[in-house]
């Protein structure tokens, strides 16, 4: 929750400044998967917590050291993404923004990874199923790497045609995902 409520939070503060910082196009439109997907995540997490009725859940004891990784990796996620949005400044979009591309940020997170956000929302995946172990997690994390990566191509695509080789350069020397 906190991760998004940053996200979306930045959202806001850049709307503020003028800037729409959400921007679904055509391609974007397209896609049913995400919204059922992150309904029923939230739901998940939600019935885990106040634990309301689930499918598939069981009891599973776990060492609590494995458990506090999974809060590591939580939290290292949520600066993860802190530090990219500080990095985008105020060419952060949330969708591909073909009418308003801002310029290719190759500073900061974005000098290791070209795609820090979607790194960190794995993180957080990985990092919950280490503290509450399901096999709809698990799930959610194979779906969710793979709806990561398929937005990660449509991005790409855009980008390279776009920045053209001023993007191609930048991706020769920084890598996809870490």
């Amino acid at each position: 929750m906190l991760l998004v409520t940053i996200v979306l939070g930045r959202v806001l503060v850049m709307a503020r400044s003028g800037t729409k910082a959400m921007k679904f196009g055509k391609t974007d439109k397209s896609d049913f998967l995400i919204l059922p997907f992150v309904v029923f995540y939230f739901y998940r997490i939600f019935a885990t917590t106040f634990r309301w009725p689930t499918v598939g859940s069981y009891d599973a004891s776990l060492l609590d050291r494995v458990a506090w990784m999974g809060v590591v990796f939580c939290v290292a996620a949520l600066i993860l993404c802190v530090w990219s949005l500080v990095s985008f400044g105020t060419s952060f979009r949330v969708g591909i923004d073909t009418d308003n591309p801002n310029k290719l940020i190759t500073t900061g997170v974005f000098a290791y990874s070209r795609n820090p956000i979607y790194v960190a929302f794995t993180a957080i995946l990985f990092g919950e199923i280490l503290i509450a172990p399901d096999w709809l997690l698990l799930l959610y994390l194979v779906a969710g790497v793979w709806l990561f990566n398929r937005q990660v191509m449509r991005e790409e695509q855009f980008m390279g045609s776009h920045y053209g080789s001023e993007y191609v350069i930048y991706r020769q020397r920084v890598r996809r995902y870490i």
